[in-house]
């Protein structure tokens, strides 16, 4: 059983497949109606009207309907379209069994536990024939698929045969007359539109199923005897042919197989069989471990089967449907029908070759799966599933091509699959062993070879290679040197495909296809949610497939599409130009035509053959959203544009390409604000000025306008807008113009008639207008604002521009290969007035006609030359809409020689610091890239760190030490450069290297010993502050070798057992009025991993602190552990005096310490964990704490949460690799 979907849910007791699409409908115990799609695993819809369970339903054949009856007596059809239930049909009295649609008229036939079976008008919504006579429940009730016939399974024992031929005349053609009185007669005497034919009587128990066979007279039923019986019927009578015994409880569902000639049953002894229909014998058992069966359904078009159990329900095939084949240059072999055949692809002949022996068992699934050909020998191995996996070799007759009667006694052997690996050598693989045999053609073994990976399977991989297959990898396996060629990692493959030259092969799987080279080099890996059927290699390098319902393409670099919809799967063979050769599931050959256009347009893009692209675009049809997407992804708007009428698109795809005529000319048939300002953004990255400010006229908007004169230092035209300001009387654009063009008597003048006397005469005192000053003082009288006393006054005055001149000079580049070419399919009308123009550069542009503005607005002011502009008459208001635009010109252009050297800006490359990021997991190493997010969220994976604030200024010192700034003129702002470790002259631009850092592992030497003299002069705060700033550098470190990482990681332990101890030390120093506590604190710093000086003094420390509290058995214990360390004389002395001072002295305090018991000191709370006692750890810097600590900063190197996950230390690129 191959199962195709598997759904969990609860009881499923009805199961319909929809003719074309691919669904299916569950009816559950809950009372749910699921509709899934089975071919991609998804739930479409639920319908839950039923009250209770639902037992029967059944799709309609054409119409978008179907029909569910359950134990609320109600039968409902609907509408899956609309999700809704059109109506409800009520009349039985009982739980409803089953429903069915007829496949020609509106009939529905509803079988009921109130012993009838009703056949319903769907279109009148009534009930039309009541068929009684069973005595008990009716379990199921079904048409006949061709003639007038009801069969009906009941408790009662029985099957009977209804005879619904008078029903099926008077729909038909009710208005004859003669119905007419028999109709009279029916309302009467009671119908006889249904008539029982035969009662079937046989079974000692309720029969639960009847089903007619597709075609033969023959029904099959099953019942509560455990027994399915055979019945064969004729015009006059039907009677019992057969018993098929087996099942171990009742008999849920039976039913004949419409392509095999089998019978399919389930039961609720948890099992499905299948019965050859005509040996009438088992052929084969699937078994569910808990789940009984209730109800079986075949698919009216495919070879699939569904059935519903307990817990779910399952869609499967019986057998295979993919024929065996192999293809070799022109030819093709395939298996068809117990028949090897053999077919030409040029002049599509199609030959049977050699009979096949049947298998001798009766099981399914045994027909050859894979097929191996050597063309020098005429050689064809078959492989199959009998016996286990065994193979078949037939050398085909070079004259009986014809023939095909031809028989011959193949050889034959066990293997899980065979495989030609030379002219007239194949290999067999021997599972049980992992080997490859190696067998000439005699059957005889020449050469065994174990195999280097666990292997289920053997393909051709080039003469003498083999690729196996595993589990979740493929290796190529080179049988002379017994070598692995190459490897890669994939999902469970089914099929390899090689191309032609063996340079590429496709592996798919179920849902993925992998692409690689011949050394099995990752390629590329594309994922279907549709199951990949076949494949096959194309001559330009192409590799086209199908799945169940396309066929698809998949470009060299990954990119896939479609290449068009499939009404039924099949198993592409070949490909030869627009022609795919294919084989379908009944194993005919077949030729499509496809359109290959797309995919060959995106293969030239890709390999760089413009000339080809271009030769398509000018004649081929390529259109549509999907390619102009493509094009714009991949970096090509320019080629984009000449597929583009709709102007918006084109606008979009200009500026993206930089290509501003062509955005300019759309702008002007857009006309909408938006537009000229996204235009004059892109114009202004361009330093194309004239259409920046022809883009700002557009739109009014003055005060840009105001500023790119400014910057571009255009004062005569600067003059002009405050002129018009004056006359929109806007004041405060008025005040800008002026400060722009630095007219200060103007600035004083706006500032007097806007009523800001003081501001004013400051303005007028501060640039030397003494005149006025004294002027506006007088006016002022005492409010005159004081100017502060020794304080130097600088001028307002505007800074003069950088350049004077019109537009940016441009880079002379190369046209580009589409510039050309495609100019003269573009818009060729419009850009060839326009080129016309005069030079933008200096062209003089009249902004506005300001006197047409004084008219309108009716105000009077003196204006020098020129008429006023009538035509503005009737739009009143400032609306300032024409310009004064010379003559001869409509537009500006974007350079005087632009169509000769269009300007094609050199695509910008990944920044440096971006680069570094890119496949790094080093914190420091995305600290100097600046990515300080990343950087913390990678602390915070490896080393548990939440605390960032110490490290704030080193996050801070070693971005700015990466990078080194440049300063190119006063106006611009500094330009950074990335600082890359190890840089030379000689080094190649584009290999880029690692951040150089600041942070080096020898400074940490350098401060280790600072930290150690200080630790010794007795300065623990200072030392304490070394040994923190240690730790904290060290997660931004990056080594370069394995035994730097070990180093690295032994001195985070030293600096944690130094500052643990320091800590200590501080506490007890701040321990004034607690002796014992004191005591205490001495003995735990003993118990810190120190340097022998560090160790001598501490414990001398510890020695006096105990013996003058009193506590002579920790004393003398330190006395001893000093001696030990070989200290100078002085303190050996010391020490001896006190173990003799102690001798058996009692101590006076108890401590909470015991040197005899090992253990680690609580960095938080500075009390001993005994060693089985139960302890938390910090991630980074392993200092223990006890478990109530859990959850907070790490008080010993202040950066992590204790107890956090993480993943380790990560500072050096070795650890990655």
């Amino acid at each position: 059983m191959l199962t195709k979907f598997e759904t969990k849910s609860n009881r499923v007791k009805g199961l319909s497949f929809h003719s074309k699409r691919p669904w299916i409908l569950a009816s559950l115990h809950s009372g749910v109606i699921q509709l899934w799609d089975y071919r991609m695993g998804t739930l479409i819809d639920r319908f839950d009207e039923h009250d209770g369970p639902v037992r029967g339903v059944h799709f309609h054949k054409s119409q978008p309907l179907f029909v569910s009856g359950g134990d609320d007596y109600k039968i409902k059809v609907w509408n899956y379209k609309t999700h809704r239930c059109l109506f409800t049909l009520l009349g039985h009295l009982d739980y409803i069994r089953t429903v069915q649609f007829h496949d020609e008229y509106p009939w529905i036939v509803s079988a009921s536990d109130d012993q009838t079976i009703r056949i319903w008008n769907w279109q009148s919504r009534t009930c039309i024939s009541v068929l009684t006579g069973h005595n008990h429940y009716v379990m199921c009730a079904s048409f006949h698929p061709k003639e007038d016939l009801v069969v009906s399974a009941s408790l009662d024992q029985t099957v009977r045969v209804w005879d619904i031929g008078a029903l099926r005349k008077k729909t038909v053609s009710p208005a004859d007359d003669i119905l007419r009185l028999s109709q009279m007669n029916t309302d009467l005497f009671g119908g006889v539109d249904a008539v029982v034919k035969y009662v079937l009587e046989g079974h000692d128990r309720g029969v639960n199923w009847a089903s007619f066979h597709p075609s033969l007279p023959l029904i099959v039923s099953g019942a509560d005897d455990r027994q399915v019986k055979l019945w064969r019927m004729n015009d006059t009578k039907a009677w019992e042919v057969d018993t098929l015994r087996g099942h171990m409880n009742n008999v849920s569902c039976v039913m004949f197989h419409a392509k095999q000639d089998i019978i399919v049953s389930n039961s609720e002894d948890k099992s499905i069989r299948i019965w050859d229909a005509t040996k009438r014998t088992g052929i084969q058992t699937f078994r569910r471990e808990h789940d009984r069966f209730w109800i079986l359904t075949a698919h009216p078009e495919m070879n699939l089967l569904a059935a519903g159990h307990d817990s779910g329900m399952i869609v499967f095939k019986l057998e295979r449907e993919r024929p065996a084949f192999s293809v070799s240059g022109d030819t093709l072999f395939y298996v068809k029908d117990r028949f090897l055949r053999f077919y030409e692809f040029s002049s599509q002949k199609d030959n049977q070759v050699v009979p096949i022996r049947r298998p001798g068992s009766v099981s399914l699934n045994q027909g050859p799966r894979t097929l191996s050909y050597s063309p020098t020998e005429n050689a064809v191995l078959l492989c199959s599933d009998v016996d286990g996996g065994s193979y078949e070799l037939y050398i085909v007759p070079k004259d009986s091509a014809g023939r095909g009667d031809y028989m011959q006694e193949a050889k034959k052997g066990a293997g899980g699959s065979a495989v030609f690996v030379a002219r007239n050598r194949f290999a067999v693989l021997d599972k049980s062993n992992n080997q490859a045999l190696v067998k000439n053609l005699k059957n005889e073994i020449v050469k065994k070879s174990l195999l280097p990976i666990a292997t289920d399977a053997i393909f051709y991989a080039g003469t003498g290679n083999l690729l196996c297959r595993a589990e979740d990898r493929v290796v190529i396996f080179d049988l002379q040197q017994r070598l692995i060629l190459g490897e890669l990692q994939t999902p469970s493959v089914k099929y390899i495909v090689w191309s032609s030259d063996m340079e590429s092969v496709a592996l798919l799987s179920k849902h993925a296809i992998v692409i690689a080279s011949k050394k099995l080099v990752h390629r590329c890996t594309l994922h279907e949610t549709i199951r990949v059927k076949s494949g096959a290699w194309d001559e330009n390098g192409i590799f086209l497939y199908t799945t169940l319902n396309h066929i698809k393409y998949c470009l060299p670099n990954g990119d896939s599409g479609i290449v068009r919809t499939l009404d039924v799967p099949v198993y592409i063979t070949k490909v030869s130009g627009s022609n795919i050769y294919c084989l379908d599931r009944d194993g005919r050959n077949r030729v499509i035509s496809i359109d290959a256009t797309e995919y060959i347009f995106k293969l030239a893009l890709l390999r760089k053959r413009y000339d080809h692209v271009m030769s398509m675009i000018r004649n081929s049809q390529l259109c549509g959203q999907a390619v102009i997407a493509y094009l714009q992804q991949k970096g090509f708007p320019e080629v984009a544009l000449h597929f583009v009428k709709d102007e918006r698109t084109r606008f979009n795809l200009a500026l993206e390409s930089g290509n501003i005529q062509i955005a300019v000319a759309s702008a002007k048939e857009i006309d909408e604000k938006d537009y000229w300002y996204r235009l004059g953004i892109e114009a202004l990255r361009q330093g194309n000025t004239s259409i920046v400010e022809y883009a700002y006229q557009r739109t009014k908007n003055f005060e840009r306008l105001s500023f790119l004169y400014l910057v571009t230092g255009n004062m005569e035209k600067l003059s002009k807008m405050l002129r018009i300001a004056e006359i929109k009387n806007d004041v405060m654009g008025q005040f800008h113009n002026a400060m722009y063009l630095g007219d200060v008597e103007e600035r004083v003048k706006i500032l007097e008639n806007a009523g800001h006397l003081p501001l004013a005469y400051v303005t007028a005192a501060t640039h030397g207008l003494t005149e006025v000053a004294d002027r506006l003082a007088a006016e002022l009288g005492d409010n005159v604002p004081s100017i502060p006393e020794g304080k130097v006054s600088s001028l307002l005055m505007p800074p003069r521009p950088l350049m004077c001149s019109g537009d940016w000079p441009l880079l002379r580049v190369m046209r580009g290969i589409f510039e050309g070419g495609l100019d003269s399919l573009g818009r060729t009308g419009h850009e060839e007035e326009e080129a016309s123009g005069a030079d933008w550069g200096d062209e003089d542009l009249d902004i506005v006609d300001v006197e047409g503005v004084i008219q309108n607005g009716d105000i009077v002011a003196e204006v020098e030359d020129g008429e006023a502009n009538e035509e503005n008459d009737e739009e009143g208001g400032w609306d300032l809409e024409d310009l004064e635009l010379p003559p001869d010109v409509d537009t500006p252009k974007a350079n005087p020689n632009a169509r000769s050297s269009l300007f094609v800006a050199p695509t910008p490359g990944m920044p440096v610091s971006q680069i570094w990021i890119q496949k790094s997991s080093l914190a420091g190493e995305h600290v100097a890239a600046g990515n300080f997010d990343t950087a913390m969220r990678l602390l915070s994976r490896q080393l548990g760190i939440k605390n960032f604030a110490p490290l704030k200024p080193l996050f801070m010192d070693l971005y700015v030490g990466s990078h080194t700034y440049l300063r190119a003129f006063a106006t611009v702002p500094v330009i950074s450069t990335a600082v890359e470790k190890g840089w030379s002259e000689s080094a190649s631009p584009n290999v880029r290297g690692p951040p150089a850092l600041v942070f080096k592992f020898s400074q940490m030497d350098e401060k280790l010993k600072a930290a150690y003299r200080v630790t010794t002069e007795g300065r623990f705060p200072e030392a304490l502050r070394q040994f923190l700033s240690i730790l904290h550098t060290i997660p931004l470190m990056v080594v370069d070798s394995r035994r730097e990482v070990d180093e690295v990681k032994e001195l985070i332990e030293i600096a944690r057992e130094y500052v643990l101890g320091l800590k200590i030390e501080v506490k007890r120093k701040e321990t004034k009025d607690n002796a014992i506590r004191q005591q205490e604190l001495a003995a735990y710093f003993t118990n810190c991993k120190l340097q022998k000086i560090h160790m001598r003094l501490v414990l001398a420390s510890a020695m006096s602190s105990c013996y003058k509290g009193r506590s002579f058995a920790a004393a003398a214990n330190f006395a001893r552990m000093l001696l030990e360390n070989s200290p100078p004389e002085a303190q050996v002395k010391k020490a001896r005096q006190v173990l003799q001072a102690c001798g058996d002295k009692k101590d006076t305090n108890q401590l909470n310490y015991d040197f005899r018991n090992p253990f680690v000191v609580c960095g938080a709370t500075f009390v001993p964990i005994y060693r089985g006692q139960k302890d938390v750890s910090c991630p980074y810097c392993g200092a223990h704490f006890v478990p109530a600590i859990e959850g907070q900063i790490c008080a010993v190197c202040e950066l992590a949460v204790v107890g956090a996950d993480a993943s380790g230390l990560l500072c050096s690129p070795t650890q990655t690799r």
